[in-house]
């Protein structure tokens, strides 16, 4: 697909000399610089594995209304979420919605502990939600394969090709068309949501991938959608069967 950036923009983009072949398919992660890698993949070291440990605390906790845990229904979190980050997002068999991983967490919590939903970002749902998605860490991402996401995955696509904001980017205009080069002074990736929840340095905290998709939009000088939106969850959809393939690493660790 032919694409053209605003002047601006383009005077920004300078080749890394990192070339990736037709059709290759890269986590961020082999996009960063060797030190940050050794960050991530050292357990003592990623600073995201603090979250880990204590979505391990809420997997165990009973303080909520119900006075019930997650792992009194589940179980040990090791076999039974044991690849749960590698098919959502998923429609809800009972609500008919799109929902991602931060969505059914809440939803368990609300119909099985009769408590309040955690707040986007919140540092417990981003604990919670790392620590299920990491019993997944090493397992190729293979998304449901459910027809009635198909509409949803469309509509994902056709926003990460539209073009939005100030400057008339879209999401395929760097990271389809120019993974590799640099715009701003940082390396573009491909944009594979292998590793979220992660630790960005910039933010010096664990994010979302939500979180990360509205600084994109921010930066693109669009108005960001809500956390929860139904767009961010689409968009999060087709990014997911754009991964397939790939190998979940949740913490991951990024500049």
């Amino acid at each position: 697909m032919a694409w053209r950036l605003p002047l601006l923009a383009a005077a920004a983009l300078i080749l890394s000399g990192g070339v990736l072949q037709a059709g290759e398919k890269k986590s961020g992660f082999d996009f960063m610089a060797p030190e940050t890698q050794a960050m991530q993949e050292d357990d003592l070291s990623n600073p995201g594995m603090l979250s880990i440990a204590e979505g391990e605390a809420l997997w165990q906790a009973r303080d909520n209304p119900a006075g019930t845990a997650c792992a009194q229904c589940h179980g040990e979190a090791r076999q039974s979420m044991r690849g749960a980050a590698i098919r959502y997002p998923q429609v809800d068999k009972q609500g008919g919605r799109l929902i991602d991983l931060q969505e059914r967490i809440n939803l368990c919590r609300q119909e099985k502990q009769s408590a309040a939903p955690f707040a986007y970002e919140s540092p417990e749902l981003l604990a919670l939600t790392a620590y299920v998605a990491h019993q997944s860490r090493g397992q190729v991402i293979a998304p449901s394969q459910d027809a009635k996401l198909d509409r949803h995955r469309q509509n994902g696509q056709a926003l990460f090709e539209r073009r939005l904001g100030q400057l008339g980017l879209s999401c395929a205009a760097c990271h389809d068309a120019a993974p590799g080069q640099r715009l701003g002074g940082s390396v573009i990736p491909q944009a594979h949501p292998t590793a979220y929840p992660l630790y960005r340095l910039e933010w010096q905290a664990l994010g979302s991938l939500q979180r990360r998709l509205r600084n994109c939009l921010i930066g693109m000088r669009a108005e960001p959608f809500p956390y929860g939106a139904q767009e961010m969850i689409e968009l999060e959809a087709y990014l997911m069967s754009r991964a397939k393939g790939l190998k979940i690493e949740t913490p991951g660790v990024r500049p």
